[in-house]
């Protein structure tokens, strides 16, 4: 479901954003181009002028950066901006991103909030935006999934930066929501979101443990 059609549902809208070559806050899930454009190449290669000329599969759209995805929600839904790790390992080289987004988000009136698997981006997003509400994106951290080392993965699985960060909600993996983690965080009071749902069955269940769901392929309980 596109932006468009999502406002008119009343549904709230994910976004993905990460950086351009010259600094601008770009709406794309993938790091690389290939599998929803026909160009190929890592989106941070690109400029935002030639990002926005770059046609997503089956459309005559380019690629948008935040300031026009702002502008064509306007506030109608809520917004939750996941900020994609630019660092590599989930380290400490943030900054970039997270000021193109603070800058884009100046005069927004719309409900927003934003999260990231790096919880030094998440950190980051509190000293440059201290009023929008902030999360961790979080999972299994399962080896096989990400390029990363066992000792981060295994310190990122315990999610222990919530409190550090000023988080207020998590946005869980569906497939692990039984962790003790997580059940331990809701208990004292985190909002649990969870990603990404995807049949009606599913969503009962992942309801179990999560307030709200991240869905696609189908359209998830009425928001009303």
């Amino acid at each position: 479901m596109c932006e468009k059609d999502s406002v008119k549902a009343g549904y709230g809208i994910e976004i993905d954003v990460q950086l351009s070559s010259d600094g601008e806050a770009i709406v794309f899930h993938d790091y690389h181009l290939e599998r929803l454009t026909e160009t190929q190449g890592a989106v941070q290669l690109f400029t935002a002028a030639a990002l926005k000329e770059t046609p997503l599969r089956g459309s005559d759209e380019g690629i948008p950066d935040l300031t026009e995805v702002l502008k064509l929600i306007a506030g109608q839904v809520p917004l939750l901006i996941e900020l994609k790790d630019q660092d590599g390992s989930m380290g400490l080289n943030v900054g970039a991103l997270e000021r193109a987004i603070a800058d884009a988000l100046v005069g927004y009136a719309g409900d927003v909030a934003v999260m990231s698997f790096n919880p030094n981006s998440v950190a980051m997003m509190q000293e440059l935006c201290p009023d929008v509400p902030r999360g961790l994106t979080t999972c299994a951290f399962r080896a096989d999934d990400w390029p990363l080392s066992d000792s981060i993965c295994e310190r990122l699985r315990a999610i222990p930066d919530y409190d550090r960060v000023g988080a207020t909600f998590i946005s869980h993996e569906v497939d692990d929501l039984d962790r003790a983690r997580v059940s331990e965080l809701k208990q004292s009071g985190a909002f649990i979101c969870c990603w990404t749902v995807t049949s009606a069955e599913q969503e009962q269940k992942a309801r179990g443990v999560a307030n709200t769901v991240t869905f696609e392929g189908y359209l998830a309980k009425s928001p009303a």
